[in-house]
């Protein structure tokens, strides 16, 4: 990343459906060109990845213990203004 990048935090933990994907969606909606968000999640949400790989970004998925997920968000195109 370079001197402009954020990585930006966002815990859902423990939110009921659609809330998680709502404050997701509304997160992505705010970042930069090199930034990344960072999604803490007890569930692996698949539905997620799709609307990111059709959207234009990317992510990686770390399991962490005790059934946790970080999920990192980039985007791969420029937003559209």
């Amino acid at each position: 990343m370079n001197d402009t990048s954020h990585i930006h935090h966002l815990d859902v933990r423990g939110l009921e459906a659609p809330e998680p994907l709502e404050k997701v969606l509304d997160a992505i909606d705010l970042l930069g060109p090199n930034d990344q968000l960072s999604m803490l999640i007890e569930r692996e949400p698949h539905p997620l990845y799709r609307i990111l790989a059709n959207n234009g970004y990317r992510h990686r998925t770390t399991a962490l213990p005790g059934f946790q997920y970080e999920i990192r968000i980039w985007r791969t195109i420029a937003p559209l203004d």
